[in-house]
């Protein structure tokens, strides 16, 4: 009996690491570890675009079109579009390289629960790529293929500061310190913004 519980739970793990291994979604550092991207099923496809940025404030400078030099690297896509490879776990679409402004075409493969290979090649030759590390969880689908609604807590407004004591007394305990608040998400539902969102 014993025997068979613990084969079981060692099948069950392996089903379980086997089924993050498979999804690409959620938040990765790349390589260089200057930015994370986020990944999320949008309306069929993994998109993925940049979440957090070790240095703020990035534009995308080097884009071919001067239109868009100015537009901020931060919720910028990355992975665009992406489509399921029929018979493996790995979906193919296009890469953006913001050090170049240039489109790749591109495959993602998550090689373990906590990697997530990236593969570029320029007209199906001179082919890179870098393994970028996961640092959030999986993102659940939701009705708009997108992070599902309540996953993400409201931010606490501060607590206001306790009343001093009058001079002279004591109240004989002092207020325990509180965690400050978590910063807000800056991009939340990646779903949801206007590169992803719009009609292609």
């Amino acid at each position: 009996m014993s025997t068979t519980i613990a084969y079981s739970a060692v099948v069950f793990a392996a089903g379980i690491s086997s089924a993050l291994a498979a999804d690409p979604t959620g938040d990765w550092r790349v390589a260089d570890g200057v930015a994370n991207i986020r990944v999320a099923q949008c309306n069929g496809s993994m998109w993925g675009v940049v979440a957090w940025e070790k240095t703020p404030g990035g534009r995308d400078a080097n884009n071919p079109d001067p239109a868009r030099q100015s537009r901020p690297t931060l919720g910028m896509p990355i992975l665009i579009d992406m489509k399921k490879k029929p018979g493996a776990e790995a979906w193919e679409g296009q890469v953006y390289n913001a050090k170049d402004g240039q489109l790749y075409s591109s495959t993602i493969t998550p090689t373990d629960a906590d990697h997530l290979e990236i593969k570029g090649c320029v007209l199906g030759f001179l082919c890179g790529g870098e393994t970028w590390t996961r640092v959030g969880p999986p993102i659940p689908s939701s009705p708009v293929n997108s992070m599902a609604k309540g996953t993400q807590k409201p931010i606490a407004p501060a607590p206001a500061p306790a009343p001093k004591a009058a001079a002279g007394h004591s109240s004989g305990t002092v207020a325990a310190a509180k965690p400050a608040p978590k910063p807000a998400d800056p991009i939340g539902d990646i779903c949801l913004l206007p590169d992803v969102a719009r009609p292609r």
